[in-house]
C-alpha cells in the first residue's frame, strides 16, 4: 500500500498541538502515535546532531545527500522537524513562544533538566495553564533512583522482565532481553494514553497538568499475570523459554522444517491436538486431562508432543491442527512476516513519499477506526526541515529575526 493521505480531511486530534522534546524512543511512540491521530507534532532537536536515534545505524535509507537511519525512521513520522538550541537564551524563548500555542509537551530529560532554562512544568504552566506536559524518565521524578539514567535494557533487567525471558538454567539459558525495545515503546503507549486522558479532563473544564511516567513503574506493571503470579504465591516465576508459566501446552515445537507455535487454551483444544497427532490416549490419561495437572506435569507432556511434532513438516502440523480448530501459527521470520497475506492484506507496510519522491517504507499504526482514515501527512522529517517554516507561519517571525537567530546559531 502506497499512501501520502487518507480520504479523511480532519484528523481525530485536528488541532492539537504537541511539543516534542523528546528523543530516542519512549516519548517519540507516543509522539507518534498522536501525530498519527490528527494531531501536529514540533519535533524540537539539537542543532547539527538532532535526536540520537538519527545516527543508530546501519541500516540507513539514502534520502537524497542525506541518510536517515531506519530507527529513526520507525517513531517520527507525521513531525515536524525544528533543529532549536535550548540551552541558548533564544532558544529558550523560542520554546516559550510555541508552548504558548502548544496543548501538550513531551520530553525525556533527566529529573530537572529543563529547569536550569526555565522549561521545566513549573515555569511553563505560568505561561500556558492549561498545558499537558509528559515527563518521561527511567526511574520518576521522585525516590532514591530518580537522578539516575535509564536505558530500556536496563529497565527490562532491573524490572524483572529478564529473569522471566529465555530458556531455563536446566537448558543452558540465562536472562534474555526481548528483541524490540518493549519497555520504551510500551511507555510510549501508556503516555499516549495519559495524555490523551488529561486532555479529555482538561477539554471538561479541568486544568492541564504534569503526567510523571517513569520506565521503571511501566516495566513492573506491564509484567501483568506474572507478578500477580508471584503476589499470589510468593514464588518469583522461572524462565520457560517459550512455554507459558500457567498453561499447557502454550509453547513453540520443532517440526521436520521449522518451528510452530501451538497455544492451547483449554482441554477441549488439547483433545483435538492429541487426535491431530495421533495419540488421543494421551488426553484421556489423568495427568493431562485438566490444564493444572497438565501444568504440574509439563516436562512428561512435552516430551511426548515434541516427539510427535518433530515426525512431519510445518506445514502439515499447521494444516491439520487449524482444521481442528487449534490455535497455532508458524514461527516466521520478519520477512515472511511482513509477506504474510493477512498482513498484507490489513496495509500493515505502507509508503511515504519524500524528497525527489523517493518511497519512504514503514510500518503501519494498528488501529483501524469505522469512520476517520488515519493520515499519514508527513514523513519522518529531515533534521531541522521545518524550522523556519514553522517560525515563520507559526510565531511569526520576520526575516531579520531568523537571520540574526541563524547567526547566533540558536536555530539551524
Amino acid at each position: 500500500m502506497t499512501t501520502n493521505q487518507s480520504t479523511s480531511t480532519k484528523g481525530l486530534l485536528a488541532g492539537i498541538k504537541v511539543l516534542d522534546l523528546s528523543r530516542i524512543l519512549a516519548g517519540p511512540w507516543a509522539t507518534q502515535l498522536l501525530a498519527d491521530y490528527g494531531a501536529t507534532v514540533w519535533k524540537i532537536e539539537k542543532p547539527e546532531c538532532g535526536d540520537d536515534t538519527r545516527s543508530w545505524g546501519p541500516p540507513f535509507l539514502e534520502l537524497g545527500e542525506e541518510q536517515i537511519s531506519a530507527y529513526f525512521l520507525s517513531a517520527n513520522r507525521g513531525k515536524y522537524s525544528l533543529a532549536i538550541d535550548i540551552s541558548c537564551i533564544e532558544g529558550q524563548s523560542i520554546i516559550r513562544r510555541l508552548v504558548r500555542e502548544a496543548d501538550i509537551l513531551v520530553e525525556n530529560f533527566k529529573v530537572n533538566g529543563l529547569k536550569r532554562y526555565g522549561l521545566d512544568y513549573e515555569s511553563l504552566k505560568q505561561i500556558n495553564p492549561g498545558l499537558i506536559y509528559c515527563s518521561i524518565t527511567g526511574f520518576g521524578q521522585d525516590g532514591p533512583m530518580a537522578a539516575a539514567p535509564g536505558y530500556d535494557a536496563m529497565i527490562q533487567a532491573t524490572g524483572g522482565l529478564m529473569s522471566i525471558t529465555g530458556k531455563p538454567d536446566s537448558e543452558g539459558g540465562e536472562p534474555t532481553k526481548v528483541g524490540v525495545a518493549v519497555t520504551d515503546l510500551m511507555t510510549g503507549m501508556y503516555a499516549s494514553t495519559a495524555i490523551l486522558a488529561a486532555l479529555n479532563h482538561r477539554n471538561s473544564g479541568g486544568s492541564g497538568q504534569h503526567i510523571d511516567l517513569a520506565l521503571l513503574d511501566t516495566q513492573v506493571a506491564m509484567l501483568a499475570n506474572q507478578a500477580m503470579n508471584y503476589l499470589v504465591s510468593g514464588n518469583p516465576p522461572e524462565r520457560k523459554g517459550n512455554g507459558h508459566p500457567n498453561i499447557v501446552p502454550y509453547q513453540t515445537f520443532k517440526c521436520q522444517d521449522g518451528f510452530i507455535m501451538l497455544a492451547v487454551g483449554n482441554d477441549r483444544q488439547f483433545c483435538s491436538t492429541c487426535n491431530v497427532l495421533g495419540i488421543l490416549e494421551v488426553s484421556e490419561d489423568t495427568r493431562f486431562t485438566t490444564n493444572a495437572n497438565r501444568v504440574i506435569h509439563r516436562t512428561e507432556l512435552i516430551s511426548i508432543l515434541e516427539q510427535r511434532f518433530a515426525e512431519n513438516r510445518r506445514d502439515f502440523w499447521l494444516a491439520e491442527l487449524s482444521r481442528e480448530g487449534v490455535p497455532c501459527g508458524p514461527v516466521n521470520n520478519v520477512a515472511e512476516a511482513m509477506a504474510h497475506e493477512q498482513i498484507q492484506h490489513r496495509n500493515m507496510k505502507i509508503e511515504i513519499a519524500g524528497d525527489n519522491d523517493i518511497q519512504i517504507p514503514l510500518v503501519a499504526n494498528p488501529v483501524q477506526f469505522s469512520d476517520v482514515d488515519i493520515n499519514y501527512r508527513v514523513p519522518p522529517p529531515k533534521l531541522g526541515e521545518h524550522t523556519e517554516e514553522i517560525l515563520r507561519d507559526v510565531l511569526n517571525v520576520d526575516e531579520d529575526e531568523l537571520d540574526n537567530l541563524k547567526k547566533s546559531n540558536s536555530i539551524s
